[in-house]
């Protein structure tokens, strides 16, 4: 068995569970701005994530860590979730559990994931244009819209959505002119 799919047959039932808990709770819009801040930090802070999947350090020490940075930050429910996940030795899978989380509230929420790839800053005009032809492209009720920059695009940018990605960068017509030319 792969290592993702491991990680996934961890994360699904927790994610499921956390979603219920939320439903019940009436805190899923809540819970889904927290997990997210939760991931933004793990994902910048890559000695949090080594600390918390380090099974040498005790669970005693990985909560006060979980309290010192989140307590009064997120939901109480939210933390306890996290704090049961140190004590099931499942809070390694953070990370995992969240991605997945999000996703199932997506496919909840019917909202499409769009990445968009660009050189330059987008303003909010031109970001809220793209997200409705998004929407049309798509037939989504809402669209999460992930920008990243990418300086070897060299201008124009590129959109990934699922499996699909449209390519509208200047170094995407120049690999393409360049295997044009290299055919003939």
């Amino acid at each position: 068995m792969s290592n993702q799919s491991f990680k996934e047959k961890i994360a699904v039932p927790y994610a499921e569970a956390l979603i219920d808990h939320a439903q019940n709770l009436n805190l899923l819009k809540e819970a889904t701005k927290d997990l997210s801040s939760i991931l933004a930090i793990l994902s910048e802070s890559k000695d949090l994530q080594i600390l918390l999947q380090n099974p040498v350090i005790n669970g005693f020490t990985k909560k006060e860590i979980l309290r010192h940075l989140f307590d009064n930050q997120v939901n109480n429910f939210i933390m306890n979730f996290l704090l049961v996940l140190v004590d099931r030795r499942r809070i390694s899978f953070l990370y995992s559990i969240i991605e997945k989380y999000l996703e199932l509230i997506y496919l909840l929420e019917s909202t499409t994931i769009a990445e968009l790839y660009s050189v330059i800053d987008v303003n909010e005009i031109q970001q809220e244009s793209l997200i409705q032809k998004i929407k049309i492209m798509t037939n989504s009720n809402q669209v999460k819209l992930v920008i990243r920059k990418d300086a070897n695009l060299i201008g124009g940018f590129v959109i990934k959505i699922g499996s699909k990605i449209i390519d509208a960068s200047l170094a995407g017509k120049l690999k393409t002119m360049s295997l044009y030319l290299n055919t003939n």
